[in-house]
């Protein structure tokens, strides 16, 4: 894969495909785990003499312009962790020339929602070619790992316009799920839970072939997946006063945990129940510790749900630590169920 380290961005004005699609509630960001996780392709990039850098995302899903998903809430929240960080409320044009022109040395602008405009969403060549155009960048960098999974004009089409490189996030991701499924350390344990399990049959029937172990709680365990030699499903449930089952119980949990003892490398892709409301976060919050406290192991967290979750206990338990938080939820699920991603083939052209 080429990274940014394989180019020398130095007096260049480099474009960056970043995935600021964050939680929002009442207009004030609730996560900014995307925007910490791309500071380090920001900053490497400062240092290594980049001329000025420009910011490309989206957030949401509007349908046309939607002052509530504005990417300026953003553009100020990134300002307070790096300094220089400009906004303009368009993509390309007369608005955009002008804001990058008045950038100095290193500076950050970040353009407006790419999906306020259906060319994104429609990989529209045209559409990518006015904002490379527009802005007048030399090279492209991909660090937006949560949308590579889609044929999109930031993900695709670029291609066509700019050479493209990886950012250190989309290296840090790819790297850590390469490892997992190339090379893991045995015991490999696969852990699932959440509720649709259309969406994760493909990763267990990977796994399947590949892994040591595969668990099932969740909902998908509660509705009744079926159990093998190598998937062991959860058998008892906590359930609220109507019976309905919410979270995996204590003989479960400690089935698990035992598995999670032993391995050696362990994906987790689902929460264990419905962890928003704290009576039936039991099972995940045990989970998650006892992976967070192993030193032996490989661990990647993926799936929004999983990595928010998980993202929450690490800032009231800071010695957690895990290989890989990731920020992709369905890219990492499709990436590790085999599928091919339109974002990751054109860097690896």
């Amino acid at each position: 894969m080429k990274t940014i380290r394989d180019i020398n961005v130095k007096g260049k004005i480099v474009l960056v495909r970043v995935d600021y699609n964050v939680p929002m509630d009442e207009g004030k960001i609730t996560d900014d785990l995307r925007i910490r996780a791309s500071l380090p392709t920001l900053e490497y990039l400062r240092e290594a003499g980049a001329l000025k850098i420009i910011l490309i995302s989206h957030m949401g899903r509007p349908e046309g312009r939607d002052k509530s998903l504005s990417l300026k809430v953003v553009a100020d929240a990134l300002n307070k962790m790096l300094p220089n960080v400009g906004f303009v409320a368009d993509v390309s044009g007369p608005d955009v020339e002008e804001a990058v022109s008045k950038l100095t040395k290193g500076g950050i602008l970040l353009l407006e929602n790419l999906r306020f405009f259906a060319g994104e969403e429609g990989n529209d060549d045209e559409f990518i070619r006015e904002i490379v155009d527009s802005t007048g960048a030399e090279v492209f960098v991909q660090d937006g790992f949560a949308v590579v999974h889609r044929a999109h004009a930031s993900t695709s089409a670029i291609a066509n316009h700019l050479p493209v490189y990886a950012g250190l996030l989309l290296e840090k991701e790819i790297t850590n799920l390469y490892k997992v499924i190339d090379n893991p350390e045995k015991p490999l344990l696969l852990i699932i839970g959440g509720s649709k399990v259309d969406d994760k049959k493909p990763l267990i029937d990977k796994f399947n072939k590949i892994a040591d172990q595969i668990v099932v709680g969740g909902k998908i365990a509660a509705d009744g997946y079926p159990a093998s030699d190598k998937i062991y499903v959860a058998e008892d449930f906590d359930e609220d006063g109507e019976g309905t089952k919410l979270d995996i119980g204590p003989l479960s949990t400690g089935v698990i945990a035992g598995y999670v003892a032993n391995a050696k490398t362990i994906i987790w892709n689902g929460v264990l129940g419905k962890v928003e409301d704290p009576a039936y976060a039991t099972a995940s919050t045990i989970i998650a510790e006892e992976i967070g406290k192993k030193d032996d192991v490989t661990s990647v967290i993926c799936g929004g749900d999983t990595t928010g979750f998980v993202e929450n206990l690490m800032a009231e338990k800071p010695e957690l630590k895990y290989s890989l938080v990731s920020t992709g939820g369905g890219a990492a699920l499709e990436f590790l169920s085999g599928k091919s991603l339109p974002g990751i083939e054109v860097v690896e052209q």
